[in-house]
């Protein structure tokens, strides 16, 4: 079997080319160090495990200047169709990004406003402004702005997000993270934000279900009075009947609250 070749079934024989992250029949020249990589994502991999912190960087997709073909080995300016042997070096190709894929079932597109390629098909996403990121169109008119949420870090893993290749959950607050993370927090029992601490589920059943458990739990008499507490879902604050089950929020019913402090208390 002829080298850059896979079999795919019984005697097909199929071309391969490119890496765990794209298929592609080119190689980057990387502006920053002058060095070959498949992807950007190969060398921000590589970069970032140099021992020399100095040495560690990120490339600039848009810097990129030079591709070589990798069925004639030809470098030449960024473009679509080798100047030599004629291959079409990726069946998806972006000017602006540079960026190259042969497997276009991924939907990939250029946003305008992003300034970066997105996967999922361009009808199916929109630009929002205020967020400054592409999100899918039942988001559209229906989801919490909050300026650049998306030109952050996850709060959970800490990828930027961005520019990240994982799908990302705008929360009921308003805050981004990626779908897995989120998907992993809710698993463990965990409701809140990291970021702002609101409630990013429909709790109203589980507030009644800890109603009950507060109507059957009585506390003693000594533990019977009232604390200041700050609602963490309506940022408003109130003073409720002390109970160990939970504080229920007087203006929302919410129990995702906390108690605070009062100079009575600091006495």
């Amino acid at each position: 079997m002829e080298a850059g070749t896979e079999r795919t079934n019984g005697d097909t024989v199929t071309p391969k080319y490119g890496c765990e992250h794209y298929r592609r029949k080119c190689k980057i020249r990387a502006p920053c160090c002058l060095r070959l990589f498949s992807c950007r994502h190969c060398h921000n991999e590589a970069t970032s495990a140099l021992s020399n912190p100095k040495d560690r960087h990120e490339i600039v997709r848009h810097d990129i200047k030079q591709v070589i073909c990798s069925l004639c080995d030809t470098e030449q300016e960024v473009a679509q169709v080798c100047t030599k042997c004629g291959v079409t070096m990726g069946e998806y190709f972006c000017g602006i990004c540079k960026f190259y894929d042969d497997d276009t079932t991924k939907g990939q597109f250029h946003c305008e406003g992003c300034g970066i390629c997105r996967i999922g098909g361009r009808e199916n996403f929109f630009h929002c402004d205020k967020c400054g990121s592409c999100y899918q169109v039942e988001l559209q008119n229906n989801h919490s702005c909050i300026e650049n949420s998306m030109k952050n870090y996850c709060p959970v893993c800490y990828e930027y997000l961005f520019d990240s290749t994982k799908g990302a959950t705008v929360m009921k607050c308003g805050h981004t993270m990626h779908t897995d993370c989120f998907n992993e927090m809710i698993e463990q029992h965990q409701y809140r934000c990291p970021l702002c601490s609101k409630t990013v589920v429909k709790a109203e059943e589980y507030w009644r279900l800890i109603d009950q458990e507060v109507e059957a739990v009585q506390m003693p008499e000594e533990y019977r009075y009232e604390v200041p507490i700050l609602c963490n879902d309506c940022n408003k604050t109130s003073n409720v009947a002390f109970h160990i089950v939970g504080l229920k929020c007087s203006h929302c019913t919410s129990y995702n609250t906390r108690r605070i402090s009062t100079p009575d208390d600091q006495q």
